[in-house]
């Protein structure tokens, strides 16, 4: 279910014909954490979050549900968007391959999730555009005691 602040603020972003790469070059923020934000997967600053809603032409009311920490995740039931499905596939998937290789490269540890980026690029083909994921996390060490 779609909270009702991002159900506003999409609403808003339709409106106004406004991009997720043009609120990047409004607030300074990647395009991926600026959805989040308006996902409410993310906190913003109050300065972005006030940044964001001018941005939208919306009153000041949702600057603080913007910079209050969010409840993260989709839930604990298997998506049934397509799209959201597919990176559900890829790590039922790939998931145990890239956990191998990861450990293999780094050793004993995981990628962050909170230090860490993730971009969508659009990779045209002739045989078909393709979409490229790109995810950077620093590698965290389990610790010995």
């Amino acid at each position: 279910m779609i909270p009702e602040i991002t159900q506003k603020l999409l609403a808003a972003k339709k409106a106004k014909g406004i991009s997720f790469a043009d609120l990047e070059k409004i607030l300074g923020r990647d395009e991926v954490w600026i959805a989040a934000v308006i996902y409410r997967q993310a906190s913003a600053s109050e300065e972005e979050a006030k940044k964001l809603i001018e941005a939208l032409g919306l009153g000041g009311i949702y600057v603080q549900e913007l910079t209050e920490p969010s409840v993260k995740g989709l839930g604990p039931v298997v998506p049934t968007d397509p799209l959201i499905y597919r990176f559900y596939e890829i790590m039922q998937v790939y998931g145990m391959p890239i956990k191998e290789v990861i450990h293999e490269k780094f050793g004993d540890g995981i990628m962050s999730a909170i230090d860490f980026t993730l971009d969508v690029e659009k990779e045209e083909d002739p045989k078909g555009d393709r979409v490229k994921v790109i995810m950077n996390g620093k590698f965290l060490p389990y610790k010995k005691w």
